[in-house]
Parts: C-alpha cells; structure tokens; sequence
C-alpha cells in the first residue's frame, strides 16, 4: 500500500499558478541552481539530443545547441506558457528511454514521492544518460523555522517542508538506480529588511507551504514572528536567511561506464602494501 502524500498536490498546482506572473522577480535561487547545472554540464564531453526541462518554470533554463526540448511542470499556467506538459514527476508520463539528459531545477524538494522520483527520472533516461538536479534542502531557512517557533510558543506545528541533506541526497541517487552519483552542495544568504519580505519571496518563488496538513498562522502569532525576526537583526537592519542549495548528478547504467573493480582483484596483497622496505 503506498504511503500517503505529506504535500497537496492541489496546493501545489496552485501555489505555482499564482506565482506565474511575477515570477521573474522572485527567481534568485533557481538562477543560481540553473548557474550551478550549467558549470556540471560544461564539464560533460559530449553532444545531447533530447532534453527534458523537469519543472521548468519560465522556461528559462537553455539546453545544449541543438538539441530537443520537452518541458515538464506541476503548475498549469508554467507549463502552458511554457507549450509544455503539466503534471507531477512521481508521475511522470514520458515513455522509457525518450531522452539523453533530463533537469530538474527548484521542485525536487516538494514531490510527494521523492524516490519514486528519481526512479521516473532514470527510466526516462537511455543508457549512459545525464540526470542534473538542484533543489532547497539542508539547513535552509533556518531564521524562518527559529521564529516560528518561538512565535508559537508552547504549541509549534509544521509549516515548512523537510528538507533533504547531502548525505540523504546521495543515497536517494543510488536507490533508484543511478550510477555514478555525486551530491553537492553551496549555500546562499540572503539579508532581509523585513519578515514580510522574506514571506513575499517565498510566495513569489512558489515555495510556500504545500504540506498536506497546514494551519492558518494567526495575526498574533505573525506579530511575534516579526517581532523575532527583526531582533536578529545586523546593525544595519537587516536579518540574514540561509538557502543550502543541493545538487545531484547521475547517470544511466550503461555497460560502456566505469565499473568498480572486482572485489579480490588486486594483483598486490594490502600486507605487502605496508611492509617496510628494505631501503
């Protein structure tokens, strides 16, 4: 029996709809995702024919010259504008093998089936093919989560996502079947002149709360948010929050790959490795 969702679906479609507007003011952290897939690309020797855009957002990520583009977002108006699929990515609908490099940038972090996720995402790939992911994870929005919690007092509930660690991140990457897996990581600071602010980024990015749970924040409550944010201001004013970032690279099984020695193949003992010379 599959486990139940932990995020709405319908909010999330939603959240993403009202976002598509103004979205170009409020895409920081997936600039700087796409910036961080651009550098992983460059690195990669070798010509791409077919390319999915997982959550592409505003379209704005640009593929490798020459190559094809489906595009692929859980929000309607994104997708559409976008001459896309709407849909979700543990339920993707492309056919096995229909393409040599898939991005996902920013929505990772907000599927209901992350494993099954990546599962989809390696089945879509032909062999020796190129996933590059980037999303929030780690200890992100760590000032957003303290306030809140001291707002609420005695009686917290959960209003953020969980996020995904590095080391988890990797582990997602092997799981569903992906070789080579690299997960790594930068964080972003980004200072803030007011808690509403910080709020209006995260509406505007769609990033607010999907959770399948979720409670209205009350006024008083949002007052003694505010009022703790503000306290953990610099001199200036300004209160610091903290975006991990997280990137994965995998690829495709394929018999063309590097492979791992056999285990016992080693034409030298570990014994005489560490046995003092005679010189």
């Amino acid at each position: 029996m599959p486990s139940p969702d932990i995020f709405d679906r319908s909010a999330r479609r939603h959240r993403r709809d009202r976002a598509a507007t103004h979205y170009a003011g409020y895409d920081f952290l997936r600039a700087a995702m796409l910036e961080g897939i651009a550098d992983r690309l460059d690195s990669v020797k070798r010509t791409f024919h077919d390319v999915l855009d997982l959550g592409c957002f505003d379209a704005s990520f640009v593929a490798p010259p020459g190559a094809r583009v489906a595009r692929f977002d859980p929000g309607f108006a994104f997708a559409r504008a976008a001459d896309g699929v709407q849909g979700d990515e543990d339920r993707l609908p492309f056919a096995d093998q229909a393409f040599d490099l898939v991005v996902a940038a920013g929505t990772l972090d907000s599927v209901g089936d992350l494993p099954g996720a990546l599962t989809l995402i390696r089945r879509t790939l032909r062999p020796d093919g190129l996933f590059l992911g980037a999303f929030v994870g780690g200890n992100s929005l760590s000032t957003l989560r303290a306030v809140l919690r001291e707002a609420e007092e005695d009686r917290p509930v959960a209003r953020l996502h969980p996020q995904v660690d590095l080391r988890s991140a990797g582990d997602l990457l092997m799981r569903a079947g992906l070789t080579l897996p690299v997960a790594d990581g930068e964080t972003l600071t980004v200072r803030y002149a007011s808690f509403g602010r910080l709020l209006d980024d995260l509406r505007g990015m769609a990033g607010s709360n999907t959770l399948e749970s979720r409670y209205p924040l009350r006024r008083d409550v949002l007052a003694r948010a505010d009022a703790a944010f503000a306290a953990r201001a610099a001199p200036d004013g300004r209160t610091e929050e903290r975006f991990d970032l997280i990137f994965l690279t995998g690829w495709s099984p394929s018999p063309d790959q590097p492979q791992p020695a056999r285990r016992g193949s080693a034409s030298a003992s570990l014994a005489a490795a560490l046995r003092p010379s005679d010189g």
